[in-house]
């Protein structure tokens, strides 16, 4: 991943609390027809929506829409690989595919750029090329590897198919991570394995980082001042950091 001038992550869109998260997890759970039908993600965003929600922070129906989506994609993946996983390909058939590899399969992207547009990713992966965590716009295929092993090939949100990846599902695929907010700074302690933002030579990047010290300081109207002394984990250097460059695991 080549990298480029970015911004630090929008801290605008709603995020699902723990109960919506659950009743969308028995609801998958369920398996109900209705999942991939708008009119029930649209009762689904008024029902969240009326339990005390106000209009800034009101959760959209294709926020429901994008999760269930990704949620059906990641599904597919185990389900085909389960009974799949024993039928060997040749791997000249495909360049992109290692000596490793059983079988590839393509997912359909039901319009995903669309649905994403406008709304935060619900999932990050890590490219191998800078080992930098970006978002996930479209899961677009998955392979298999001989050690049983998964992969999936994403496109990163605001890149062309040009920066597509392979990735694996176990290492570099996760739930979006959350921005940290002034309230939270509380939640950080030494020793946390945090997200951070981080800029050199006009590029900028968001990489794992341990949290070695931390100097607190009163907060005031501005919000946090502290500062965070992390080291990056991809290449062990240390940065002073604040609060707004982080984010922290779901």
């Amino acid at each position: 991943m080549v990298g480029v001038p970015r911004k630090p992550r929008n801290r605008l869109a709603a995020r699902f609390s723990r109960p919506e998260i659950r009743r969308m997890e028995m609801l998958l759970q369920q398996g109900n027809d209705e999942l991939s039908d708008p009119n029930f993600h649209q009762k689904l965003a008024d029902e969240f929506n009326a339990h005390g929600r106000t209009e800034k922070k009101a959760i959209q129906m294709q926020q429901i829409q994008r999760w269930f989506l990704s949620r059906l994609n990641i599904e597919k993946i185990v389900d085909i690989s389960s009974s799949n996983s024993s039928i060997e390909m040749d791997p000249a058939g495909d360049e992109s595919l290692p000596n490793n590899a059983l079988q590839c399969f393509d997912l359909r992207e039901d319009n995903c750029d669309d649905i994403s547009e406008g709304f935060e990713m619900e999932f990050e992966a890590k490219s191998y090329r800078d080992q930098a965590w970006y978002d996930v716009s479209t899961f677009l295929a998955h392979r298999v590897l001989s050690s049983g092993e998964i992969e999936v090939r994403v496109r990163f949100a605001g890149f062309g198919p040009d920066e597509d990846e392979w990735v694996n599902v176990a290492t570099a695929v996760r739930d979006r991570s959350i921005p940290m907010e002034a309230s939270e700074c509380w939640r950080v302690n030494e020793g946390d394995i945090l997200l951070c933002f981080r800029e050199k030579d006009e590029t900028a990047y968001h990489f794992d980082a341990h949290v070695v010290s931390i100097e607190r300081t009163s907060h005031d109207i501005r919000g946090c001042s502290c500062t965070f002394l992390v080291q990056y984990d991809h290449d062990q250097v240390e940065e002073n950091v604040h609060l707004s460059q982080l984010c922290r695991r779901p």
